[in-house]
């Protein structure tokens, strides 16, 4: 069964979120959590550490390391596990249950390449 569809929001609202691509150049476990791994992502101008609960999720987490991936990248940084994050990875299928994929461009592009 499909999940309701959210609340309508303004236009304005969602041109507030600055969605990237970024290269995932490492993942790095974080040792005193059950399921965050931290990544180390390419955006060309700046890079960032971004933790990701997908230590649960995959057999083994270094295989997305070279893929690109959309991340949320103005978020206010937070702390987790004596490490900061400093954006958000998009991913597929969580919030529906299922084992998450990566939200990826079809093909390479520059990384830092906004989406909208």
């Amino acid at each position: 069964m499909a999940a309701n569809i959210k609340p309508t929001i303004d236009i304005d609202l969602l041109e507030k979120i600055d969605i990237r691509v970024g290269t995932i150049v490492s993942v790095e476990d974080i040792a005193k959590s059950d399921k965050m791994v931290s990544l180390l992502v390419d955006f060309g101008d700046f890079t960032r550490r971004i933790l990701v609960g997908m230590k649960k999720e995959r057999a083994n987490v270094k295989e997305v390391e070279g893929k690109q991936a959309l991340f949320v990248v103005n978020l206010e940084p937070r702390k987790m596990f004596g490490q900061v994050s400093e954006g958000m990875l998009f991913d597929i299928g969580y919030a529906d249950g299922i084992t998450p994929v990566l939200a990826q461009p079809e093909k390479f592009v520059p990384n830092g390449t906004r989406v909208g």
